[in-house]
C-alpha cells in the first residue's frame, strides 16, 4: 500500500509543486484546501483542478470564517498593495499576511493526518521568494512539528510521529517552477493573484502576481496566466 500524505493545496505555484513532489515520492495524496473568506476565492477552483489532475484520493475543503477576525487585506476591507518593488516587499510584513493562517491550516492538517493514519504532511511554504510571512520560515515549521508530536494521540502512544515536509522552503520561485516542470506540472491549472477581477483574471500588479511573473521570467518558462 502507498504511504498516505496530507497536502495543503491552495491552487498556487508552491502548493501545486509540493503536491508534485509528494506524488513523485510515491505518496497517496489527500488534498486539503481552506475556504476562509479570502477575497481571491477563485483559488478554490484552481485547488480543485490541481487535486483532480494529480489524482488525489480525496480533496477536502474546510470552511472557516476568518473575515470575523480580519486584520488582513485578504479577509478585510483593506486595499491589496499593488506595483511594489522587491525592496518594498522586503521592507516589512505586508497587509496580505493573514494572522496565524499557517498555524490554523496545519492544525487541521494534523487532525486529518491523525485520523487517516498519515504521518506525512506537505506544505509549499517558501522562505526566499515570498512576501515576508513569519509562518513560512524554517524555524516556525520545526517548532510546529515538535508541538504536533506532543499533541496527538498517535505520537504519544508511539504509533507514528508526524513529519512536516517543506520541499520548497529554500528554493527561489524560479527554481520551484523549474522543479515543477521537471515533474510535469501544468501551471495553467494554478492561480496566484490576491486581487483577481470578478471574471477571475489575475491583476498582474499585486505582490503575488509580481513574484509569479518574476519566477517564470527567471526560469525562462512561459507564464500561462491570463492577466487583466
Amino acid at each position: 500500500m502507498k504511504r498516505k500524505a496530507v497536502v495543503l493545496t491552495s491552487g498556487g505555484i508552491d502548493s501545486t509543486t509540493a503536491m508534485a513532489v509528494a506524488r513523485e515520492e510515491g505518496y497517496e495524496l489527500y488534498s486539503l484546501t481552506f475556504n476562509y473568506g479570502q477575497r481571491h476565492a477563485v483559488e478554490l477552483v484552481a485547488a480543485r483542478r490541481v487535486a483532480e489532475a494529480f489524482g488525489a484520493k480525496e480533496h477536502l475543503v474546510i470552511h472557516l470564517d476568518l473575515i470575523k477576525i480580519g486584520g488582513s487585506a485578504l479577509t478585510a476591507d483593506i486595499p491589496v498593495p499593488k506595483s511594489r518593488t522587491e525592496e518594498e516587499m522586503r521592507r516589512e510584513i505586508p497587509v496580505t499576511y493573514v494572522p496565524a493562517r499557517n498555524t490554523v491550516f496545519l492544525s487541521y492538517a494534523l487532525a486529518w493526518a491523525e485520523v487517516l493514519e498519515a504521518p506525512d504532511i506537505f506544505i509549499g511554504v517558501n522562505a526566499l521568494d515570498y512576501s515576508g510571512y513569519p509562518d513560512c520560515r524554517p524555524e516556525y515549521i520545526r517548532a510546529f512539528e515538535e508541538t504536533a508530536n506532543l499533541a496527538i494521540k498517535a505520537a504519544v502512544e508511539g504509533r507514528f510521529r508526524v513529519k512536516i515536509h517543506v520541499p520548497l522552503i529554500e528554493l527561489s520561485k524560479a527554481q520551484i517552477i523549474l522543479k515543477g516542470k521537471a515533474l510535469c506540472v501544468d501551471y495553467s491549472l494554478t492561480h496566484s493573484c490576491y486581487d483577481p477581477t470578478p471574471e477571475g483574471k489575475a491583476c498582474g500588479r499585486c505582490d503575488s502576481c509580481l513574484l509569479r511573473k518574476k519566477g517564470f521570467r527567471e526560469a525562462g518558462v512561459e507564464d500561462p496566466t491570463v492577466y487583466a
